[in-house]
């Protein structure tokens, strides 16, 4: 059993990768919740349907988001009536959206949904949201206000420099039904190539959660979503480098070391290996671009293999 720390692109296809090498019903992932947002009445949830959707082989492959095969006729209807429009979401991913805000107004929590919702694709792998409260991250700008983290990312293209990142209602959240349960119990514990500060970072923000990693630190390992200095895909080696961090395999080291036993690096920050576990935690180099699905197993099987 093995339980995945997720947020995500990177996550998705870790976790594509992990159930195509074991069975998926011995996968739990506990997901971010802190990009969920309210818009147009309905109730997003980004993370947990990017996961869904890979695993159910649905998600649309050229933008790593939303579904295969979208329409966007109410998109093109709600602009034209001057809407907003900046969050695209497509006609047939609405339709999940509008399930979980039915269920949430009829009294169902957010796990309960995320597990209808999960079963009606075909998912086998246990979906948990870090918790069913509201959590919602936010982003302090440089030269700005603090906006929500769907407002820079999406709306602002995460082009703009961020002075510090919070998590709303934080400290009064419950971990999700099962979630610690999960930390404890699982064999292994995988920390996903996610953006440490706006993915991973919100599930630690949750009370329970990071007391329940730091006691099984020797079991945990994570994959570096930073490559050669960058990230593969979205803010992550700006957000770390306007933090204080350097954008490298070390400073996602240093953010993860005081809970995390083992980092999985990439072969092109091979020559940073010893720096690596300078910080005091162990380095494992292998190929970490998970650019197809063999690709996304290979890396599963060495990630399942490090902390023996």
């Amino acid at each position: 059993m093995i339980t995945a720390l997720a947020g995500g692109v990177g996550a998705a296809r870790m976790l594509r990768g992990l159930a195509e090498v074991m069975p998926p019903g011995d996968i739990t992932a506990v997901v971010n919740t802190g990009d969920d947002t309210v818009l147009h009445g309905l109730h997003i949830s980004p993370d947990l349907d990017t996961v869904m959707y890979t695993l159910a082989g649905a998600i649309n492959a050229e933008t790593g988001w939303g579904l295969a095969g979208e329409s966007w006729r109410v998109m093109e209807s709600l602009e034209r009536l001057g809407g907003i429009t900046w969050f695209n979401l497509g006609d047939k991913d609405l339709a999940t959206h509008c399930y979980r805000t039915q269920r949430l107004n009829e009294g169902a929590t957010l796990s309960e949904v995320t597990a209808e919702l999960a079963s009606s694709w075909g998912v086998d792998v246990r979906l948990l949201p870090v918790t069913d409260d509201p959590l919602r991250t936010r982003m302090q700008l440089v030269d700005g206000p603090e906006v929500s983290f769907q407002e820079y990312f999406v709306h602002l293209h995460h082009e703009v420099a961020v002075a510090s990142v919070r998590f709303e209602g934080s400290a009064s959240t419950q971990p999700g039904p099962r979630v610690l349960e999960a930390l404890s119990g699982s064999d292994v514990i995988v920390v996903c190539p996610s953006n440490p500060v706006v993915s991973i970072d919100p599930l630690l923000a949750v009370p329970g959660v990071l007391d329940s990693l730091l006691a099984r630190r020797d079991d945990i390992v994570g994959v570096s979503p930073i490559v050669a200095g960058a990230a593969l895909k979205g803010p992550a080696d700006r957000l770390l480098a306007e933090l204080g961090f350097e954008p490298s395999v070390v400073g996602v080291a240093k953010w993860y070391a005081p809970w995390m036993g083992t980092l999985v690096i990439d072969q092109a920050d091979s020559a940073l290996q010893h720096a690596v576990e300078a910080v005091g935690i162990r380095c494992m180099v292998t190929n970490t671009v998970m650019s197809t699905l063999e690709l996304s197993a290979d890396l599963a099987r060495t990630v399942l293999h490090a902390t023996r």
